[in-house]
């Protein structure tokens, strides 16, 4: 029977924490008694806000900024992280960049923006936890992908490059890892209510993807199967990837 608390003792990071899945996710592992750490690039107040919940439940966070596309801001982040937790256990990569652009209006510049953040990120974030999570013995990563990775969207070229590729470094940094007890999996949500500035629209994709469920998903219930892949029930799975879409995508 497996704990009430199975992250117990354990601590993970999570990057882009501090809005929408990503704060559901840093929320679901502090329920299941994670210390957690909180990323976010330049959000302040987000982070914070998202500690304060944790700790008024009787967990343990702690804000880190940092932007993850830059090695030095990330080894500062888990440095921070190590010096406050003594150890990291898991690495939930969700800091993304979702823009819509038509390509021929794309530049060079924003293709870069979008892997970088994207994709990029996920060797740099990767590459300064994992000597942690290999003195542990034991370790999770988790990517967060797309929808649209999988079912193509107009105007996102960059974007679904980007996360269609976050499935192969997923795939094949699982393989560098087997027999580390360190596992790699990747969670890709889709057609999630989130909120949005107003500014910035529902994705144009939204719009013609229907579900088998009849609703859009919950920030929660992509949270729910991060905490699954973290677990200890999970540690026969690894270079999978699972999708969290309410049957819009059968992949």
């Amino acid at each position: 029977m497996l704990s009430p608390k199975p992250l117990a003792g354990k601590v993970a990071l999570v990057t882009g924490a501090g809005r929408n899945i990503g704060r559901a996710v840093a929320l679901a592992l502090a329920g299941d008694g994670a210390s957690v750490v909180v990323n976010a690039r330049s959000n302040k107040w987000e982070a914070d806000a998202v500690v304060n919940t944790i700790e008024a439940a009787g967990g343990k966070a702690l804000a880190a900024l940092g932007d993850v596309a830059s090695p030095e801001a990330v080894a500062l982040v888990v440095a921070k992280a190590k010096a406050t937790f003594g150890r990291i256990d898991i690495l939930v990569c969700n800091a993304a960049l979702r823009r819509e652009l038509p390509f021929r209006r794309m530049a060079l510049s924003d293709w870069r923006e979008v892997m970088t953040t994207s994709l990029d990120s996920l060797f740099i974030c990767a590459k300064a936890a994992l000597p942690h999570l290999e003195a542990n013995g034991w370790g999770r990563i988790v990517n967060i992908g797309g929808l649209s990775a999988h079912t193509g969207a107009k105007d996102r070229l960059h974007v679904v490059t980007a996360k269609l590729g976050l499935v192969g470094f997923t795939r094949g940094l699982a393989h560098d890892l087997a027999g580390t007890g360190i596992t790699v999996n990747c969670v890709v949500p889709g057609m999630i209510e989130t909120l949005r500035p107003i500014s910035r629209p529902t994705p144009a994709h939204h719009g013609f993807a229907r579900t088998l469920t009849g609703r859009g998903g919950r920030c929660e219930e992509v949270a729910a199967a991060v905490c699954y892949l973290c677990g200890p029930g999970s540690d026969y799975v690894t270079g999978q990837t699972l999708h969290v879409n309410g049957g819009a995508y059968l992949g």
